[in-house]
């Protein structure tokens, strides 16, 4: 591995700690965390809000309409109408490339892994948990609350939160990709967080990679 940098990308189902996995790993290899951060750093590479970016995040279809006008206002910017879903798909693909190519790196969901598909050293991991596994972590997390308005959700509003969104993330990816989110053969390894815990599945991931790679 001597003189390359180690790529991880992440695809996760809601509510399975990929976000948390993801950053103990960049820890543990020193290396850099993109989640959200993508969306900062397309959006100054391509001078459009991060608001656009922010809005159309892992989800098909919210450029259907937007731009029928020759310009308008986001977010405090100013846009030809020659923008669309595909350009900003463009533009976030262009920051992963690039974050990629400056060294260690861990990203988490944006279609990382078809991205980078090229890059021999990436190591493309899918994080699954079981659904109670699932439903408790979102009941308690900031989006399900943002969702639904309220704090202290039940069971069944985090259901329908997983479901939905993860209907989006299915549709984003599967769309850009060509490929099946979530299936097996479109990764290296999956692994459910559910059975050796958040510390447990990082340390699993971590020894994989390093025997993989010997280092």
């Amino acid at each position: 591995m001597e003189n390359k940098n180690i790529i991880i990308c992440i695809g996760r189902q809601l509510g399975s700690g990929g976000h948390d996995i993801g950053r103990m790993l960049a820890a543990e290899f020193d290396a850099k965390y993109y989640d959200r951060e993508l969306l900062n750093l397309a959006a100054k590479e391509s001078g459009f809000s991060k608001k656009v970016f922010e809005r159309n995040d892992e989800q098909k279809g919210f450029f259907k309409t937007l731009f029928g006008i020759q310009t308008t206002h986001i977010g405090g910017g100013l846009y030809n109408s020659n923008i669309s879903q595909d350009s900003l798909f463009q533009f976030q693909s262009d920051a992963i490339r690039k974050a990629a190519a400056e060294g260690n790196c861990v990203f988490v969901g944006r279609c990382a892994d078809y991205v980078l598909r090229d890059i021999p050293n990436v190591v493309k991991i899918f994080i699954t948990a079981t659904m109670y596994d699932r439903i408790t972590r979102i009941s308690a997390s900031k989006r399900a609350t943002k969702i639904f308005q309220k704090k202290n959700i039940t069971p069944k509003e985090a259901k329908h939160c997983i479901l939905q969104a993860e209907g989006h993330r299915a549709s984003y990816y599967n769309y850009y990709t060509g490929k099946k989110w979530g299936a097996a053969d479109s990764y290296d390894l999956c692994i459910s967080s559910s059975v050796l815990g958040l510390e447990g599945t990082v340390q699993f991931i971590a020894d994989f990679i390093r025997k993989r790679y010997g280092i």
